[in-house]
């Protein structure tokens, strides 16, 4: 009997991960996370509500569990959009490196991260697990200039050991997967704010058009943000 050579075994599935608070989730991570999923060919994105994120007040937080109910519903209908509860099943604070390596076993793992959080990196929990266990996928806000070959970038690079960004235009391709060089992906963007949104529910004003109509429906529901 012939053995199959592991050449011609299948690739293993390319997944991206996006993880917040989706505090609460809108258009803006919805577009943002099927841009990146199209043009870096990914199988599926997951989406991992943070349950007690690391750098950010509880107080400003709707419930872990109200915000996994409205990224639930606002993935439903994307054939390829999924929500994990990992690290609302998880005590202490929601740290990426633990998350990561709890979906490593899934398929090859890309982290989507915006330029700001890239810069932030070396204050992570356990960073350079982050960077084995994941490629990371850096994309720039529309409203900052992110310079790849900055001081600042290029230091986080040095002391991650990683090499110079992997450019990606829209319709390139995915980049090869040999290569541990973060992905620099120009990625379509909404400006729209979390914190904008939940003042707008505070005084009861308009959420439309900048979440799903459920989303809006569930925070109205359950009184959120007032």
């Amino acid at each position: 009997m012939t053995g199959i050579s592991a050449s011609s075994a299948p690739a293993p599935p390319r997944i991206g991960v996006f993880g917040g608070s989706f505090n609460p989730i809108h258009f803006g991570h919805l577009l943002l996370a099927d841009d990146v999923r199209e043009t870096l060919a990914l199988d599926r994105v997951l989406f991992v509500p943070a349950a007690q994120p690391p750098h950010k007040q509880p107080a400003d937080l709707a419930p872990a569990p109200h915000r996994f109910a409205m990224t639930e519903l606002a993935v439903r209908e994307h054939p390829r959009f999924e929500v994990r509860d990992l690290e609302l099943r998880r005590s202490g604070p929601s740290y990426t490196v633990d998350t990561l390596a709890a979906l490593r076993p899934e398929g090859a793992l890309h982290l989507l991260i915006g330029s700001e959080t890239f810069l932030d990196l070396q204050n992570w929990k356990d960073p350079w697990d982050v960077v084995r266990l994941a490629r990371l996928v850096v994309v720039p806000r529309n409203d900052t200039r992110f310079d790849p070959e900055s001081p600042a970038a290029l230091k986080v690079l040095d002391e991650m050991g990683l090499p110079g960004f992997a450019h990606v235009a829209r319709g390139a391709g995915a980049p090869s997967e040999d290569s541990e060089a973060p992905i620099l992906v120009p990625a379509a963007s909404l400006p729209i704010s979390g914190s904008d949104l939940r003042r707008r529910a505070r005084e009861g004003r308009s959420l439309a058009y900048r979440m799903p109509e459920s989303v809006a429906a569930y925070i109205r529901e359950h009184g959120l943000y007032r």
